[in-house]
């Protein structure tokens, strides 16, 4: 266990909004991205080459959701360390570990895990081609995504947020500018589109590394085998990251049980909610900004055991809910129908998604606090909270959908959806006092 340390300095409001919006920066990078690689296969003469992508993206998203706990388990732990030598390396190096184990065998286990995804996803034999093209190049970059989601876990702990954006940004555009290239200049269609990101993988985590020797001492005694393997203090970490892995269960069960139940009501029907959808995923993104910012100051409370920084953080995440999901709710509400058009041109397709956006006005209202308090939970590592709650929102989707969906059709789909949103921050929320009780004893990684 660590010794006492002095109660941190009071901050400001603009000091977590500072926090906040490097890390809204970087997390936006990555829906832009994945809006240049469509664009670029769409422009491909054979509509299988998006679809081709489109199944790739989803094989390697679903993936990487399951094992993103690595990133926000490491803040957190990270956080509570302060600028204990000992603690930082446990933090990165335990984390480190289990990204190497994990990537690794996705790379082993590469075509059990291609074909279980055929006999799920049934795509056309062009499609299955162009996607078999995509996953077995982009599948050797899974061991550098994982140690580079433990980078940027403990970069952020440590509130390097240039650095943080550094690796973010320099990622993404490395993978749009090699993508053009390889379309556009060498024409090798979708294997080149998984090799720009293949190589953009390795070197963001390469530079990811060099980042963390800049502002790592290690601590050799938290290095020995010995240490990094004891079992106590693994079980900690496996017992948060399993948590964290069963929330990001329940939200692909609802996203999936979404789309197929969309899927159901027809083409025109699935295209206007995809668009929709990934519209609040723009949102989601936005709000996750303040969760990373809130992970790391109720972190850092923990870590000092300071009940009044904790309590600083909880004012400024519930201020935070509160203006940024009016303000989303009277910007959609405004500028809608024009956001609808920068997705799609076809008029049947944007009548579908203006008949239903009102629903996305009301999300941010539902969901904000769901998502920022999460970052409160993560980065004191309480996350049973977190567990149960998404599970209690998951029974609420259940029951939402089997009466509502029969009755009114999309909109009852969508009232489905923020039922389950609600859910997701109220359940949580009953919490709280709970979170507050556990700054009575100091947490050692």
């Amino acid at each position: 266990m660590s010794s006492p340390v002095p109660a941190l300095a009071r901050v400001s409001y603009a000091s977590y909004l500072a926090l906040v919006f490097p890390f809204v920066i970087s997390t936006l990078t990555t829906p832009l991205l994945g809006a240049v690689d469509t664009a670029l296969v769409g422009h491909l003469p054979d509509p299988a080459f998006i679809g081709g992508v489109a199944v790739g993206a989803v094989i390697f998203s679903t993936l990487y959701w399951l094992f993103g706990f690595l990133r926000v388990s490491t803040t957190g732990f990270t956080a509570q360390a302060l600028d204990d030598p000992r603690l930082l390396t446990s933090a990165l190096f335990r984390p480190l570990l289990m990204a190497v184990v994990i990537g690794l065998a996705f790379v082993a286990l590469q075509q059990p895990i291609f074909s279980a995804s055929m006999a799920l996803l049934k795509p056309d034999a062009a499609v299955r081609q162009h996607a078999h093209d995509f996953f077995f190049i982009l599948i050797w970059g899974a061991p550098f995504t994982l140690v580079n989601y433990v980078c940027l876990g403990w970069l952020m702990g440590r509130l390097k947020t240039r650095a943080v954006l550094l690796n973010q940004i320099g990622i993404n555009v490395l993978n749009m500018v090699l993508a053009l290239w390889f379309v556009r200049g060498f024409e090798w269609g979708v294997p080149g589109i998984a090799c720009a990101t293949l190589i953009a993988q390795i070197s963001g985590t390469l530079l990811g590394l060099r980042l963390i020797h800049r502002y790592l001492t290690p601590d050799k005694t938290a290095m020995s085998p010995a240490a990094l393997l004891s079992w106590r203090e693994f079980k900690a970490i496996m017992m948060v990251n399993g948590d964290l892995m069963l929330r990001t269960v329940c939200l692909l069960v609802v996203t999936n049980h979404f789309v197929a139940t969309g899927a159901s009501f027809g083409t025109e029907m699935l295209a206007a909610n995809a668009v929709l959808f990934q519209i609040h995923y723009l949102m989601a993104y936005l709000f996750d900004g303040f969760a990373n910012a809130s992970s790391v100051f109720s972190g850092r409370a923990r870590g000092a055991n300071d009940a009044d920084h904790f309590r600083q953080t909880l004012r400024y995440s519930a201020l935070s809910s509160l203006w940024m999901s009016g303000l989303l709710a009277l910007l959609w509400a405004w500028q809608g129908d024009s956001v609808i058009g920068w997705f799609t041109h076809q008029a049947e397709i944007v009548a579908l998604c203006q008949r239903y956006s009102l629903w996305l006005m009301v999300f941010p209202l539902c969901g904000a606090a769901g998502i920022i308090f999460y970052g409160v939970f993560t980065g004191i590592t309480y996350t049973a909270p977190v567990r149960n709650s998404m599970l209690l929102a998951l029974m609420a989707w259940f029951v939402a959908w089997y009466f509502l969906v029969p009755v009114y059709g999309n909109h009852g789909l969508w009232l489905a959806y923020l039922a389950f949103s609600l859910g997701r921050s109220g359940f949580l929320l009953l919490w709280l006092p709970g979170a507050s009780r556990r700054l009575s004893n100091v947490h050692a990684v």
